[in-house]
């Protein structure tokens, strides 16, 4: 093991400590509980928090670990789930108050009935904001979850309680949903790895209200955790009639590959962006020449997605709508009231406005594909701004009107269902951290994973020793 604090550990770390019996699951687990307990008032990551099943998982994990009979290398890892995501013994109340948390809440949705048979030790279910519908973490349910690197600001979201349980070492593998940004805007702005794969390589059941813009991912400190959980959540599963065939990879294979000879576009404001944060752009650039000099070619071009925001937001207000049509009337009361506004405008988009969308989303996508033709990978920074106030849907100052308008990097590539991953490459003047994001053509997630284990094999990531006041 190393001298970083024991929470801190990486599975590889844990499998070679618990084969050979140098630290057990128990240890490990009840390590991990007390930084929950030490870290978690400041920032509010979890809405379920079960530490008496988490030992006794952990207590199952040893006795396989000293039969020598692990369930895999996860086995003993201690995992925490979105709380968008169906667990045995826990309500999945979306973030809304108008879910009925006295439910059966007897199934397992497929990412983590695969995380479960590997012997994860589940911790808890972490916050998102009401029905994942925004792109930070608040709600009335369960308050506002806060940045690990200054308590003042936002998570970003909508895996917000996700990125900050694992930049403070609350769990060492985490689970994220996707279908604007939700695993990418939050790891951009607190400093953590995360990927949004192809769409269909993670079932996931029930179908999201978001439809086949949603993803499911990993969200981790280290990119070969992430690459070890997405093996394991990519298992098939027959509930999700659109996901991907089985492949059987282990995404750690190859994983130390590198880049050397692979041609990357960098796109610094995928050609309309026009207010990239001057310290964002500065630090995105270096991270791009860094790949050159890890072996790349990299060329400065754009793939010209402009038309992708008046697409997205078609798509996304008409899923909005429908996923409020399954909450009785009697209830909308207790919405978020941003959540209601794109119920309402949702209601408003016509069906032929809905084809004709989805029209140009596969005019999107062709030209996407036709793109990666040329190019093996493309870079972009991850988010054009840093983490603006904790509680806020959106920074003041710039003429937001809804999320979406301020992470213009991130949802095209829902539309496109290509793999993305936010990678840390720096911090601002003021302490937040930066993000590049990595996409890759269709189907790419292992190429995707290689390059950014690259960038971090020199350039390891920083996480914070505690939660900053600000």
């Amino acid at each position: 093991m190393t001298d970083s604090p024991l929470y801190s550990l990486s599975c590889e770390q844990l499998e070679a400590a618990y084969r050979v019996k140098r630290l057990s699951p128990v240890e490990f687990t009840e390590a991990v509980l007390a930084r929950i307990e030490a870290c978690n008032d400041a920032v509010n990551a979890f809405v379920v928090l079960d530490p008496d099943e988490a030992i006794l998982s952990a207590k199952a994990s040893e006795a396989r670990w000293a039969r020598d009979e692990p369930l895999g290398p996860i086995d003993g890892v201690p995992t925490t789930l979105k709380d968008t995501m169906l667990a045995k013994g826990w309500p999945t109340l979306r973030g809304s108050k108008t879910t009925d948390p006295d439910g059966d809440w007897d199934i397992d949705a497929p990412p983590v009935a695969r995380l479960r048979e590997a012997g994860a030790v589940f911790l808890g279910k972490t916050t998102t904001p009401e029905f994942g519908w925004k792109g930070v973490t608040d709600s009335a349910l369960s308050g506002v979850t806060r940045n690990p690197w200054n308590t003042s600001r936002t998570t970003g979201g909508s895996s917000g309680g996700a990125v900050a349980a694992a930049a403070l070492g609350m769990g060492v593998l985490h689970t994220g949903t996707d279908a604007g940004g939700s695993v990418r805007i939050p790891a951009s702005f607190t400093g953590v790895f995360s990927i949004k794969p192809t769409y269909g390589r993670v079932p996931a059941w029930p179908a999201s209200p978001f439809g086949t813009l949603s993803h499911t991912g990993p969200i981790t400190r280290t990119v070969r955790d992430a690459a070890a959980m997405l093996t394991i959540m990519a298992q098939t599963d027959i509930r999700d009639w659109t996901a991907l065939p089985p492949t059987n990879l282990d995404y750690l294979d190859n994983i130390e590959s590198g880049v050397k000879g692979l041609k990357i576009a960098f796109s610094p404001t995928l050609g309309h962006v026009d207010f990239v944060h001057p310290e964002i752009a500065s630090s995105v650039a270096e991270a791009a020449k860094a790949f050159e000099d890890l072996g790349a070619t990299v060329v400065e071009t754009d793939p010209q997605l402009a038309d992708a925001e008046a697409v997205f937001q078609t798509h996304w207000f008409a899923s909005a709508a429908a996923a409020g049509s399954a909450i009785p009337m009697e209830k909308h009361y207790l919405l978020d009231r941003g959540l209601k506004e794109i119920i309402s405008r949702g209601r408003n988009v016509a069906a032929s406005d809905y084809i004709d969308a989805a029209s140009r989303r596969a005019a999107i996508g062709e030209r996407m594909e036709a793109f990666f033709q040329e190019y093996d990978l493309l870079i972009t920074p991850g988010q054009p701004l840093p983490a603006f106030e904790a509680g806020a849907e959106f920074p003041e100052g710039y003429g937001f009107e809804r999320w979406h308008q301020w992470t213009p990097f991130t949802y095209p590539f829902n539309l496109t269902q290509q793999p993305a991953a936010s990678v840390p490459c720096g911090f601002t003047a003021d302490g937040l951290p930066v993000g590049l994001q990595i996409v890759g053509p269709r189907f790419s997630d292992q190429l995707v994973l290689r390059a950014a284990r690259s960038y971090e094999a020199v350039y390891p990531f920083k996480m914070p020793d505690n939660p900053v006041t600000g």
